[in-house]
């Protein structure tokens, strides 16, 4: 069972020095590239840094690895790569509402190919049943179905439902329209401070549209904690739920951060994952930091591995989205390759183990799980747009299967911004942005200072804004950009089309940002 990758997923040069290493830790954190195009890179940063040739890193993996073995996931490549693109069909017309041409040409390279939607018939839409079917030549037809706050799943093979009860998640916020921002839409009408060059704002507006191929979908920024300039592509608007990928990452760092501060979990405990409590299991020494650091050490394959053959076995990384599987447990029965801390990788494996220890938590305590993001988060911060997707299990899949708005995404940017205190309320731990913002020592030790917790962080650079600024990345360009040094929030959401654009066109924009909004620290 041969695998072969795109270019375009098996990058995220925004995550990295803009000359360098695009291999190195791009697929599922997705990004967009803006090199190796024939694109000019003008106004992108200047960096002499330069990260560790791949042969290093490899070497350094392989010093430290443990001897077990390595299982690839089962089943057939062209019936997950058709599970993802059902999926991304079905959340593309029922989530986003967007035409299911546009949606085929344009969305889900990731688990989808596009070189390899040709090899499969036409998604079937219907409205009726809310539900894509494709199928594949002499072989099964696939079924996405909308299940409502719960979003797409690609049904299980021999299933006509999912094995969990969809929930209807609902916001107990009121309308947006009549609340002021942020906790509501309503913008204020006085004009932005004086210090912020709106006319440099502006034009940095029309850099992120700049190139119609970038395929921008919504550009936010916000000073202070106020929007100062949004645009949007036409039929996509301010609450318009967008396909986000890894950005959904951070969404359950930050779930992990509101149980920390309700005292539920520690960052430096052992993570009480169940499937790992048997005498003498040596994950027992895996702590809750080194999950939401990416350093489990846990053994998968996945696009961004330095030693990734693009040429194997299908990644188990992508299979956390194109398996229809129980998630949690696959992710919970792999092997140790590292010791725990050792190794930072960029795999999906840790998200999904983060997103086992939320419901773990939830239902302990006899809550309903596939409410709490909205009721212990979201509600507090005036989100109304997230859906989250499950796996057919009703596991949070927000390794990437996430849909959100600009400015819910900008919402959630500037609580970080605020030191994750929302209207006097501290959601997040004290120390909590810190520890998300800072270089995760296992990536320190591969010289690599790009990734924090559940957060990239721009340590070499790689963007037109300070190095002490970190973001939230997923894959076909989108960015919740966090700069504390300017009090912005920067989002960028995009088309997977789009992605090899998406980088330069954001940097464009960003140097001219930068320079309309005075340094504040």
């Amino acid at each position: 069972m041969k695998f072969s990758i795109s270019r375009s997923v098996s990058t995220t040069a925004a995550a990295l020095s803009i000359a360098a290493a695009l291999t190195s830790c791009g697929g599922g954190g997705g990004g967009g590239g803006g090199v190796g195009f024939g694109v000019p890179l003008t106004n992108a940063p200047n960096t002499t840094a330069q990260l560790p040739e791949r042969d290093a890193l490899i070497a350094r993996a392989r010093a430290l690895e443990i001897n077990t073995p390595y299982v690839p996931p089962p089943g057939n490549v062209l019936e997950h790569n058709t599970s993802g693109y059902a999926k991304t069909m079905c959340s593309a017309v029922f989530i986003t509402g967007i035409d299911p041409d546009v949606a085929a040409e344009s969305l889900g390279y990731f688990v989808g190919p596009y070189e390899q939607r040709k090899n499969v018939g036409k998604p079937v839409v219907d409205r009726v049943k809310k539900e894509v079917r494709i199928s594949i030549p002499n072989g099964p037809t696939l079924v996405a179905r909308h299940f409502g706050s719960q979003g797409c799943v690609t049904l299980p093979a021999g299933r006509d439902d999912v094995f969990f009860t969809p929930v209807v998640v609902k916001s107990t916020l009121p309308d947006p329209a009549t609340q002021p921002w942020p906790m509501g839409d309503v913008l204020p009408v006085d004009p932005p401070p004086a210090e912020v060059n709106m006319a440099k704002v502006n034009e940095a507006v029309d850099a992120a549209f700049g190139i119609s191929e970038a395929y921008t979908s919504a550009f936010v920024v916000t000073h202070r904690g106020r929007i100062v300039a949004e645009r949007y592509m036409n039929g996509i608007g301010a609450t318009t739920p967008l396909e986000s990928w890894s950005m959904g990452k951070s969404v359950v760092a930050t779930m992990m951060g509101v149980l920390i501060k309700q005292g539920v979990y520690k960052l430096d405990q052992p993570a009480p994952i169940p499937e790992w409590q048997a005498a003498g299991d040596e994950r027992q020494k895996i702590k809750i930091s080194d999950i939401l650091q990416m350093s489990s050490g846990l053994r998968i394959k996945a696009p961004d591995d330095p030693d990734f053959d693009p040429n194997g076995t299908y990644p188990d990384h992508i299979y956390y989205y194109t398996g229809r599987i129980n998630a949690f447990n696959y992710a919970a029965t792999r092997p140790q390759q590292w010791p725990a801390g050792a190794v930072g990788r960029y795999r999906n494996t840790d998200p999904v183990l983060a997103n086992y220890l939320v419901r773990l938590a939830v239902e302990k305590r006899g809550e309903e799980y596939l409410s709490f993001p909205q009721r212990a988060l979201f509600d507090k911060i005036g989100i109304r747009s997230m859906v989250i997707e499950t796996d057919p299990y009703g596991n949070f899949l927000t390794q990437g299967y996430d849909f959100m708005s600009a400015r819910d995404w900008a919402r959630l940017g500037n609580l970080y911004l605020q030191d994750g205190v929302w209207n006097g309320e501290r959601l997040l731990p004290e120390g909590f942005v810190n520890f998300v913002s800072s270089v995760a020592p296992a990536w320190a030790a591969d010289k690599r200072p790009i990734y924090g917790g559940f957060f990239w962080i721009n340590g070499m650079g790689s963007l037109a804004m300070p190095t002490s600024a970190y973001y939230m990345l997923g894959a076909g360009g989108q960015f919740v950009l966090v700069i504390p040094s300017h009090d912005l929030i920067v989002v960028r959401i995009g088309h997977s089309k789009g992605e090899r654009f998406a980088t330069w066109t954001l940097n464009q924009a960003l140097a001219l940002l930068t320079a309309a909004v005075p340094r504040v620290r």
